[in-house]
């Protein structure tokens, strides 16, 4: 598994982070599914869009270009009715929980790497009571 983090602060912002990098896990993405856990996410790609049809539960995403920087971020991305657009260059895309992606701005750099074990992200933290990790999106 993989987490994914902010360059510029090193915020994790989800980690574990499953990949849907294939025809059918793209189709499928988060379909289906009751909830995500917090701290989790799922990184699609080539994505440029999303849809919420299925969809249980609201989410962020948080798209990104070829150079892994952010170019549109989706807050609250409601249940069956929602759509998002990852705007011009996107390629990729992060689902999260929604309220997951608030350190994360457009232009952001994201940075994959193996998921660290007992490193909790940013909204696992939140989710638990813990410290602010700042940003306003």
């Amino acid at each position: 598994m993989q987490q994914v983090q902010i360059e510029k602060t090193g915020i994790v912002i989800a980690g574990p982070l499953a990949e849907a990098h294939g025809l059918w896990s793209r189709t499928r993405g988060l379909m289906f599914r009751s909830q995500l856990e917090p701290g989790a996410g799922i990184d699609i790609r080539p994505c440029s869009s999303i849809h919420m049809m299925f969809m249980r539960f609201p989410i962020d995403a948080v798209f990104y270009d070829r150079n892994y920087r952010v170019t549109r971020v989706a807050r609250s991305v409601r249940p069956w009715l929602g759509m998002a657009f990852g705007g011009r260059g996107a390629w990729g895309v992060i689902e999260l929980a929604a309220g997951a992606a608030n350190p994360v701005k457009a232009g952001d750099v994201l940075v994959f790497a193996p998921a660290l074990e007992g490193r909790p992200s940013a909204v696992a933290v939140a989710a638990a009571g813990g410290a602010d990790h700042g940003g306003t999106g």
